[in-house]
């Protein structure tokens, strides 16, 4: 008996959709056609903090990129996008070489400065531990700890949280393979007396590789006094990270950099990937950014406005602060617990930092928009309130 053309497609393409199934095919299709779908769906995404959320958590610049870094970001997405940013990374070593009168192979970039930074500790953790001070941004210093490696030796910071660099000294032995010094510190702010820290870095250099970490520096009263470079130059074991996540405001175009020796360059490097963690649009801000006189100043200046603004609130609310060098303040909240702190913050979509290590009644506020500060300013006393509340439970 002779089917028709419809029925024998129709029966065929019923085995087929039955053979399809079988075989998973038809579900995993569907899969993928629902979670497309289901992507579709999604509200569209967001570069910064979610509308109405004062995000003073994290130490950004809520002022760049400048308009020029904008400019260059778009042509170097447009124009180069598609291509490796060797040229581009080139160009940045040179301006940084030139602006320090050092070589080229003095320098090596990295997605921000926290890829470089860890590389150190990773290279100096071959030779032994790692000394710091108590309280400091030792984030990258953990790296090889979080790979089973050496702990960090910790000295205690002075009773007025400045870093103890006679108590750092005294601990250096055979044992320790890099000393990390954050200067200004984070999350306290403070700077350390750059003479005290140029003879600091000089005999302890001596004794061991010295790494001194300036994502600050820029924000400082003196820049050029606070920086460690040119005891690089003079052939000191010396290392300083340099970052355009801070006064640039470029944390999320991922660029920053190593100063060293040649050899330590070289040596460093071989734990890292160097210039192929960067990207074009990243490069362009930076390049863009560098010698953008106008921008930084005016970055700068509403940064130290808004730190102006915090320093005055704590003290019509009772409380004390830790003098501060960078675009954060460190809040010395008395009795109070800062993590219950930060919590009653959040509840009015505020977000600070809460406890760091055993420092319970510590808080830290970072700049951001001129706006978001005096939110933050206008919550504290409602937030001292319910802080108080919490722990007395």
């Amino acid at each position: 008996m002779t089917m028709n053309r419809s029925r024998r497609l129709f029966l065929g393409g019923s085995a087929a959709a039955t053979a399809l199934g079988a075989s998973g095919i038809v579900t995993t299709l569907g899969a993928q056609a629902a979670t497309a779908q289901a992507l579709k769906n999604q509200p569209p995404l967001r570069y910064g903090p979610k509308p109405g959320v004062a995000k003073l958590n994290a130490n950004e610049n809520p002022f760049g990129p400048s308009p020029a870094a904008l400019k260059a970001i778009s042509d170097a997405a447009a124009q180069g996008g598609a291509y490796y940013a060797y040229p581009a990374a080139m160009r940045l070593i040179d301006m940084i070489a030139e602006r320090h009168g050092i070589e080229k192979t003095n320098i090596s970039l990295s997605a921000g400065s926290s890829p470089i930074l860890s590389y150190t500790a990773l290279a100096a953790s071959q030779k032994g531990n790692i000394l710091g001070p108590d309280l400091f941004w030792d984030t990258t210093s953990k790296a090889p700890e979080k790979q089973g490696g050496r702990e960090i030796i910790r000295v205690a910071n002075t009773a007025a949280l400045d870093i103890d660099l006679d108590a750092i000294y005294n601990a250096i032995d055979g044992s320790i393979g890099m000393v990390h010094i954050c200067n200004p510190n984070n999350p306290t702010g403070k700077i350390l007396d750059p003479k005290a820290l140029r003879e600091f870095c000089i005999k302890a250099s001596k004794k061991t590789l010295v790494l001194v970490d300036e994502a600050y520096n820029e924000l400082t009263d003196d820049p050029s006094a606070h920086t460690m470079i040119p005891l690089v130059k003079a052939g000191h074991n010396i290392v300083v990270a340099r970052t355009f996540s801070k006064i640039y405001g470029l944390a999320g175009m991922r660029v920053g950099y190593l100063i060293a020796s040649e050899q330590n360059t070289e040596w460093v490097n071989q734990y890292g990937m160097g210039n192929y963690t960067l990207n074009q649009a990243g490069l362009a801000a930076a390049i863009a950014s560098y010698n953008d006189d106008a921008f930084l100043t005016f970055s700068k200046d509403k940064i130290l406005q808004g730190r102006a603004m915090v320093m005055d609130a704590v003290k019509a609310n009772g409380l004390t602060a830790a003098s501060s060098s960078t675009n954060f303040v460190f809040v010395n909240l008395g009795s109070g617990n800062a993590e219950h702190f930060r919590r009653a913050m959040a509840e009015k979509d505020i977000l600070i930092r809460g406890i760091y290590r055993s420092y319970n009644n510590w808080s830290r506020v970072s700049m951001g928009t001129i706006s978001d500060v005096q939110r933050y300013i206008d919550a504290i006393p409602e937030a001292l309130e319910k802080m108080e509340k919490a722990q007395n439970v």
